[in-house]
C-alpha cells in the first residue's frame, strides 16, 4: 500500500452488534487515495458503502482498522479533536442535501465558518464567492423550497466547500435529480477537481459519474472486489 498516500485505509471492519448476533457489514477493506485524485465507491445497495464513507469521514468509527489522512491516524483521535479535524478537512455532499429549510442559500453554506468560529463578514463574504462560483449568485436570499433540486444540491457542495477541505466526500450525489440536473452536478464536481486539485470520493449508482474518476472500487458483501 501506498504509504506517501494523502488517504490511507487499512483494513476497515464494521460489525453492529444485533438480537442474536452480530452483523458483519465491512470486512478488511483497505485502499490509498493521492491527493487530487477522483476515486468512486460502486456496488449494489447494502454492500456497505455508505459505512464505508462514513467512517472514512470520520463520522462513524470502525470496529477495527485504521483511517490515516497525510500520516495523521484519525481512527483513535478523541471526539473533540475529531470534530474539528472534520470541520476542516472534510467537505461531505449527501443524495438528499439536508439544507436547513429556514435559512437562505447563503446562510446556509455560511454554518461551516460560523460554526468553526470565524466572524460574520468573514463567513458571508465566502458564501457570496462560493455561490457566484457555481452560478448562483441571483439566489443568495432565495429559501430552501425557492430553489430547484439542481440548485439546492449545488447549495450543498457550497456548504461541503466553505472551509476549504482537502477532500469532497459525496454519497449519491445526483440520486435524488434527473438525468440532465445529475449532469450539471457530475460537472461541477469535475470541474471542482480541475481548479482547486480537491479529493473526491463518491459512492454512486450513476455509470457516467463513476466512469469520469480516475478510478472506481466495486464493493460486494463488505469486500473490495474490483
Amino acid at each position: 500500500m501506498n504509504s506517501t498516500a494523502f488517504l490511507r485505509v487499512e483494513n476497515l471492519r464494521k460489525e453492529f452488534r444485533k438480537k442474536g448476533g452480530t452483523l458483519e457489514v465491512l470486512k478488511g477493506i483497505s485502499f490509498t487515495l493521492d491527493r487530487g485524485e477522483m476515486l468512486s465507491v460502486v456496488g449494489v445497495s447494502g454492500a456497505g458503502k455508505t459505512t464505508l464513507l462514513q467512517i472514512v469521514g470520520t463520522l462513524d468509527r470502525a470496529t477495527s482498522g485504521n483511517v490515516v489522512y497525510d500520516g495523521q491516524d484519525v481512527t483513535s483521535m478523541p471526539e473533540g479533536k475529531l470534530a474539528e479535524f472534520r470541520n476542516r478537512k472534510v467537505g461531505f455532499v449527501f443524495q438528499f442535501h439536508h439544507l436547513l429549510p429556514e435559512f437562505d442559500a447563503r446562510e446556509n453554506v455560511m454554518l461551516p465558518c460560523l460554526i468553526a468560529g470565524r466572524g460574520r463578514k468573514t463567513a458571508r463574504k465566502r458564501a457570496e464567492d462560493l455561490l457566484s462560483e457555481v452560478g448562483l449568485s441571483e439566489r443568495l436570499t432565495h429559501r430552501v423550497g425557492e430553489l430547484s433540486g439542481g440548485e439546492q444540491q449545488r447549495v450543498a457542495i457550497c456548504r461541503a466547500l466553505a472551509m476549504d477541505p482537502e477532500i469532497l466526500l459525496a454519497d449519491e450525489p445526483t440520486g435524488n435529480l434527473d438525468k440532465e440536473t445529475a449532469g450539471g452536478v457530475t460537472g461541477l464536481l469535475m470541474e471542482l477537481n480541475r481548479k482547486k486539485g480537491l479529493s473526491l470520493v463518491v459512492v454512486t449508482h450513476n455509470e457516467e459519474l463513476a466512469g469520469r474518476m480516475h478510478r472506481v472500487l466495486k464493493i460486494e458483501d463488505g469486500r473490495i472486489v474490483r
